[in-house]
């Protein structure tokens, strides 16, 4: 494992923090790998969803998760393993 130091503008530190807290990560390092891990390995992952279904599960789990439905991002990833 290695450990990168990345800079943030003051503006998108604070959205990430916010966000971090509000979806249960830890952290922003622990916010940040996920988001990596999405962008990178996502395609290894998805390949028997096209992308628009990946884009309608996307929106259906942001609004669920934002009106509280789903608990955090982390029993999302819980409860599909």
């Amino acid at each position: 494992m290695k450990q990168l130091n990345l800079k943030f503008p003051d503006k998108l530190l604070a959205a990430a923090q916010k966000y971090a807290k509000s979806y249960g990560f830890r952290n922003v390092q622990e916010l940040a790998a996920d988001c990596l891990r999405e962008r990178v390995l996502r395609k290894a992952y998805d390949r028997s969803f096209s992308e628009k279904e990946i884009e309608l599960i996307d929106r259906v789990i942001e609004r669920s998760l934002s009106k509280r439905h789903l608990g955090t991002g982390k029993d999302l990833a819980r409860a599909l393993k």
